[in-house]
Parts: C-alpha cells; structure tokens; sequence
C-alpha cells in the first residue's frame, strides 16, 4: 500500500484497500484471523464479483465502468497464485474421477467437489471446472 502511495497510483491504491477490507469483515464474521486458503477464497470472490460487473455494465452500454472493473481484475490477479491452465484441470478432473468412481452426470457434485480440492493451490474458474467436468462426463 505504501509503494502505490508513494507513486500516486490510485487504482492500485484502491484495489488493496478493498482487498484489505475484504479480508478484515470476512475474519470478523467468523471471529477468527484467516489462513492462507480462506484469503485467496475472498480474494477470488471479489474477481468474480467484478467479472460479473463487467458483464452488467456491457449490457448496460456502460463500457467505462467495465474497463475500471477490468482494471481492478488486472490488479487482483496480480496478488493470486497462478490460474490453473486447462490441462492441469483435465488432470485434476480424471483423477477425481478415478478418486470418486463416477461414471455420470449424476456424479457431477462428487467430481466437482475433488477437482476443487485438488486445484485448491491454484486459482481455478469454477465455471470453466464445471464446463470441462461436463465435457468429460458427457
């Protein structure tokens, strides 16, 4: 925070005073300080809620607010583990499978379920899992 201060970088300012207050409501909702995956599942979250932001305000003809959300996404990512590629999540999601024994889309939930906690160091779109789980269920 104190090297965006110092280069008057107010975008950044922001995004980590957001972040930080992020984290400081989450662990007083749950009265305890957060480990290292409850940070990085807030810190997901706020992607996700300014990537749904993006898609609002491009329906909405607002395209400089979704730049800004864009902006913000670009800085958050910045202080995430590497996004797991679409490979890593092939691997995970047969392992699961073969973990889990399932042979359907009813075992969706199960699959899901292990793929996620297998890709739990890297940052993973739970849609994108969930396509690709599909894809090879189907």
């Amino acid at each position: 925070m104190a090297d965006a201060m110092r280069s008057k970088d107010s975008l950044r300012l922001s995004v980590l005073r957001m972040m930080k207050t992020a984290v400081k409501n989450k662990e007083v909702e749950k009265m305890k300080a957060l480990d290292e995956a409850e940070v990085l599942a807030v810190l997901n979250s706020l992607v996700k809620q300014r990537r749904d932001s993006v898609e609002q305000f491009r329906s909405g003809g607002r395209e400089e607010l979704a730049q800004k959300e864009e902006a913000e996404i670009k800085v958050l990512e910045q202080y995430l583990p590497a996004a797991a590629s679409d490979d890593d999540i092939r691997t995970a999601i047969d392992a699961a499978i073969q973990q889990t024994g399932a042979a359907s889309l009813k075992d969706m939930g199960k699959v899901m379920k292990a793929v996620l906690a297998l890709l739990a160091g890297k940052s993973a779109d739970g849609g994108r899992v969930s396509q690709l789980v599909k894809e090879r269920l189907a």
